[in-house]
């Protein structure tokens, strides 16, 4: 289910020309109304296209003010329950609250790495760019433990 913006949280970033939902938004969905002209919230974030949200949480756990939540399916969430991320700088504590009043916390580390830092290759040679058309490639760098016959093509 789409995520929404509870407006009496938001704060629209402290007026920041982009707030954090609209930065890491991977489909750009999040949007801020600075003069309250498309919500009637002046300076608060809302999701413009609801029905092409991914449900990725990228918004959700970003906010700072957790002011964006987000309609959960019955089989995950049964009616009544909700689930909150907040995040730390180093984890992702999630709320899970139950119908039943029930609650559980569960904390995970942030497996990030800084913007720029990650490697791609992991320790993998260089391959050989002239060798892209050879299918047996694509399928292994480690030609002599494939069984060529079972390739296709």
């Amino acid at each position: 289910m789409p995520t929404f913006v509870r407006t009496d949280k938001c704060d629209g970033c402290k007026g920041q020309d982009k707030t954090a939902c609209m930065y890491i938004c991977p489909h750009d969905l999040m949007k801020l109304d600075k003069d309250g002209s498309e919500t009637g919230h002046a300076m608060k974030a809302w999701n413009q296209e609801p029905e092409q949200c991914w449900e990725c949480y990228s918004c959700v756990k970003i906010c700072p003010q957790n002011a964006i939540e987000c309609r959960h399916y019955a089989d995950v969430v049964p009616l009544g329950g909700s689930v909150q991320p907040l995040r730390g700088t180093d984890s992702i504590m999630w709320t899970i609250k139950f119908r039943n009043g029930n609650m559980k916390r569960f904390k995970f580390p942030i497996r990030t790495t800084p913007e720029g830092s990650a490697d791609p290759k992991a320790g993998k040679s260089d391959m050989d760019r002239a060798n892209l058309d050879n299918p047996e490639i694509l399928f292994t760098d480690d030609l002599h433990s494939c069984d060529k016959s079972q390739l296709v093509g």
